[in-house]
């Protein structure tokens, strides 16, 4: 059952309901809310996350119907669909293969945006090393974070090579900590994410092998109890992400400061990232193109032992989307400049 039932234009009376979650950043903490609220992840790889809760218009547009809007932290969308899987959150960002992966293994969640189409992930090697393919990772240390794109890529990299997981020692370690252990010379390499990649790159670290085909959508998702039991609210949020999309797309300089400013970034990495390697500017609906890319991965969870068999892939896949959001989402809903 979703946290609250509520409706934009109607009031209900409810019990309140206490919430107590981890920190998504990994760092311990309290999330407790009560009576009509909104709880939702912002992350440094989803920049419009980042307008949003800067500029406060979800909490304006809510504000009416007395429902407050409660914002915690993702460290990669592995936690997020933790979180979403929890109960924690009721809308959450994730790379398009991790919401497969999450609904491939149960989770209940439907895609129900689409807030970017980056190409965030690519191997990283250090600025001195001899690491000059893919094919030379066989038995080398490699880090990366299940459950998310970079860890996706590098399955569908080694494939490409001729190689699979069996042919490197995996670091499975937070996107963050990857980076570390590659500066400090623990692991060969390291699938990177944005804009953590991107400020490693600064410190002089290598991009070894890039292909946008191989980076998933970002995927915005609910889970499915909130969107039957609070539609309005979801096309609230929705409505809320095209405003911010349209507004970075106008703004992008201020967008890349606000990352900076969350991300502790150098101005310059959080330009590269928005202008170079985040498309912003992707339909929202979440349609034939998205699906067909999560096809395509959908048979390295099996062959990495993600999920048990195709059946669960294919299943998931015909029941991710719930598009009615997207293809109704009008930003002039939203007040706010």
């Amino acid at each position: 059952m979703s946290k609250f039932i509520l409706s934009r234009r109607c009031a209900f009376t409810f019990a309140a309901v206490a919430l107590a979650a981890s920190s998504l950043s990994g760092c311990a903490g309290e999330n407790a809310a009560a009576g009509e609220t909104l709880t939702l992840d912002y992350a440094t790889y989803n920049p419009l996350s980042l307008v949003l809760k800067e500029k406060g218009w979800l909490e304006d547009a809510l504000a009416d119907d007395g429902i407050s809007v409660e914002w915690i932290q993702s460290a990669g969308s592995n936690k997020a669909n933790e979180a979403l899987r929890a109960d924690a959150i009721d809308v959450g960002s994730t790379a398009g293969s991790a919401a497969l992966l999450a609904r491939s293994n149960g989770s209940p969640i439907k895609t129900i945006a689409l807030y970017s189409q980056p190409e965030w992930s690519a191997l990283v090697v250090g600025k001195d090393s001899p690491v000059s393919s893919v094919a030379d990772l066989k038995g080398k240390q490699v880090a990366a974070t299940k459950g998310t794109d970079p860890y996706f890529f590098l399955l569908q990299a080694l494939q490409e090579a001729g190689l699979g997981e069996k042919d490197i020692t995996l670091q499975n370690v937070q996107h963050a900590d990857g980076r570390t252990a590659l500066a400090n010379g623990s692991v060969d390499a390291w699938s990177g994410l944005d804009p953590i990649m991107a400020s490693a790159e600064q410190d002089g670290a290598r991009l070894l092998y890039r292909n946008l085909d191989f980076n998933t959508y970002g995927a915005l998702n609910a889970r499915e109890d909130f969107l039957k039991d609070s539609p309005e609210v979801a096309q609230t949020v929705v409505d809320a992400y095209e405003k911010a999309r349209q507004w970075a797309g106008s703004h992008p300089e201020e967008t890349a400061q606000i990352l900076a400013d969350v991300a502790g970034l150098d101005a310059q990495v959080a330009d590269t990232v928005i202008s170079e390697r985040s498309n912003l500017d992707v339909a929202a609906v979440p349609g034939e193109k998205f699906v067909q890319v999560l096809g395509n991965i959908g048979p390295v969870f099996v062959d990495s032992g993600d999920v048990k068999s195709q059946a669960e892939v294919d299943a998931a896949l015909d029941t991710l989307v719930d598009d009615q959001f997207a293809r109704q989402a009008d930003a002039s809903q939203i007040a706010g400049e």
